[in-house]
């Protein structure tokens, strides 16, 4: 891996990042069998604010069938759901580990996620770190970075099918 200098879209500020190879980690297949499998997805960062994109991808989830489960141990609950301070403290397995933290909070986060028994650690937007993904590999979860849980449910399995997105299709009939 080369080091390259780039501009973090979080603050501006300039930082030597490890080049990696992000389409390994954003493959359809990976990203469809997590939304297709999982049941249960912890969303470590979820925020009790209605305004907060982890707040809407959370809510959308939970309306599409996902249990929802708030890590946040500045809160007692959110969705409706009893929030856990840590993944470490769920008392039931969790599918998917949701990460809204910003990156350099991810390899703890990851191997949380290993402890646990997660299937799949999923970093939103923005949240890019090779050490966390190089550690959850190694635990033996996929892995999927830089992509939105929610944009990808609705990519694949929602409404955005119905435009032919992804499907490699394009008609006016309906599946």
């Amino acid at each position: 891996m080369s080091t390259e200098t780039s501009a973090n879209l979080n603050g501006g500020a300039a930082q030597k990042v490890e080049a990696l190879d992000i389409a390994e980690y954003q493959d359809p297949r990976t990203i469809r069998r997590a939304l297709l499998t999982a049941r249960t997805v912890a969303v470590v960062g979820l925020s009790p604010n209605p305004l907060r994109a982890s707040y809407f991808v959370g809510y959308y989830l939970q309306r599409h069938g996902y249990r929802i489960v708030p890590v946040n141990p500045k809160e007692q609950e959110i969705l409706g759901e009893i929030c856990y301070p840590s993944l470490g403290a769920i008392p039931f397995p969790v599918d998917v580990v949701d990460v809204f933290r910003r990156p350099e909070a991810v390899p703890a986060v990851a191997e949380e996620a290993v402890r646990i028994g997660a299937k799949t650690l999923w970093l939103q937007f923005d949240v890019i770190s090779p050490e966390g993904a190089a550690i959850a590999k190694a635990g033996g979860l996929d892995v999927v970075m830089d992509r939105c849980m929610k944009v990808e449910h609705a990519r694949y399995l929602g409404k955005m099918r119905w435009f032919g997105l992804n499907t490699g299709v394009i008609s006016s009939k309906r599946e």
